[in-house]
């Protein structure tokens, strides 16, 4: 009586042919992902142990996030600045320029951190929340295995020279990702051009923003520079054109000006040369199932997550979404119950599989019309 049923959905929407480009990326190390799907579109050596400078700096953001979201933290709460991290406003470093013995909000420390890239706002916000730099180190190492960034150790809170303090392009992204998908309510701080400190005991500072695609009309919305000696200039970035998001990651760039150029191309490859299409979205209607003996002759199904796949631009029509199951569905059926599969098939290649569950429950219906529905069964078959 149960039939197999196969829908198929042809994604088949014309496209010009456009190359599949190759590029290489004057940079030790760098990574692209399409921020939806997750999808690695670019890497080279994504692995390498780098130095990540300032880009440490996102990390320490997110721990006050964090915090922040959870409760214990609030915005007005005020730290006061040691000598520790005076000092760092003195000693030629990118600074807020805090002055000893003052109380600054938590709002300003992070506005000084993500837009002035603050070392010393990144010591006074480090001690406020955790007693001291070296207690808050360990906090940003453990949330960084939390994530995943399984190839990381945080030594400071700033990313000033320490050889402990090291990560890959791949960890940066992944912390990268976890700070735009977590708090995007604060990380559009991380766009923003200036940032003005209004300091006791001297006239206000304004101070710009060192993300060189900020200023380039592009789209980009952060996230952080860095530079040391001796890893040379650093950068995460990211931009959003027409509600799609791309992350790269670039290390080891010789100049800033190639920083600018390396990390501008990588971007533009990822929006030229590959589509982002939305399969489903999660606790959306994504299709119905044929019910048996219910109720409601069909079901609605969603999936749990959104689904993005990238693919080469020009190959839509390789695309091809099935949802498979076994039906129609004898009821009664609960809400959030499996009742098909998604599968998700690119040039003849499974590339995801994911579970289609019910948007409702749908009851069984009573005992005449079961009689009812197996007479017409029998008599006119499935109808």
């Amino acid at each position: 009586m149960l039939k197999k049923l196969i829908i198929f959905f042809l994604l088949n929407i014309f496209f010009s042919n456009t190359l599949f480009a190759n590029i290489d990326i004057k940079a030790r190390t760098a990574i692209l992902q399409d921020f939806l799907s997750g999808e690695i579109l670019y890497e080279k050596e994504p692995d390498r142990s780098i130095y990540p400078a300032s880009m440490t700096k996102i990390m320490t953001s997110i721990i006050a996030f964090d915090l922040i979201k959870s409760g214990d933290l609030s915005l007005d709460e005020k730290f006061f600045i040691s000598e520790k991290a005076w000092r760092l406003s003195t000693a030629g470093y990118s600074s807020m320029f805090v002055m000893v013995g003052d109380q600054v909000s938590v709002e300003d420390l992070l506005k000084g951190i993500i837009v002035a890239s603050g070392n010393d706002a990144c010591i006074a916000l480090a001690e406020g929340i955790a007693g001291t730099e070296e207690e808050f180190a360990i906090m940003m190492t453990s949330k960084a295995k939390e994530i995943g960034m399984t190839n990381t150790n945080f030594a400071n809170s700033s990313g000033i020279n320490d050889p402990d303090n090291y990560s890959t392009v791949k960890d940066i992204m992944i912390m990268s990702n976890y700070l735009i998908k977590k708090h995007p309510e604060y990380y559009t701080w991380f766009s923003e051009k200036e940032f003005t400190w209004d300091r006791t005991g001297g006239d206000p500072i304004t101070q710009g923003n060192r993300n060189p695609l900020l200023y380039k009309n592009i789209g980009a919305d952060g996230i952080k520079t860095g530079y040391l000696a001796v890893e040379r200039y650093s950068l995460a970035s990211s931009l959003v054109r027409n509600g799609r998001r791309l992350i790269a990651v670039g290390s080891g760039f010789e100049t800033k000006n190639s920083r600018s150029r390396e990390s501008s191309k990588l971007l533009t490859y990822g929006l030229t040369n590959f589509d982002l299409i939305e399969i489903s979205k999660s606790g959306e209607a994504f299709n119905k199932v044929e019910v048996w003996l219910g109720k409601n002759e069909n079901v609605n199904v969603y999936t749990k997550e959104d689904i993005y796949k990238t693919i080469k631009k020009g190959q839509k029509k390789k695309l091809k979404v099935k949802m498979i199951y076994d039906g129609p569905v004898e009821a009664p059926i609960e809400k959030d119950q499996i009742l098909a599969k998604l599968k998700i098939i690119y040039d003849e290649n499974l590339i995801g599989e994911y579970d289609l569950l019910a948007s409702e429950e749908v009851n069984k219906v009573n005992i005449f019309s079961r009689l009812m529905k197996s007479l017409n069964y029998l008599i006119w078959g499935d109808v």
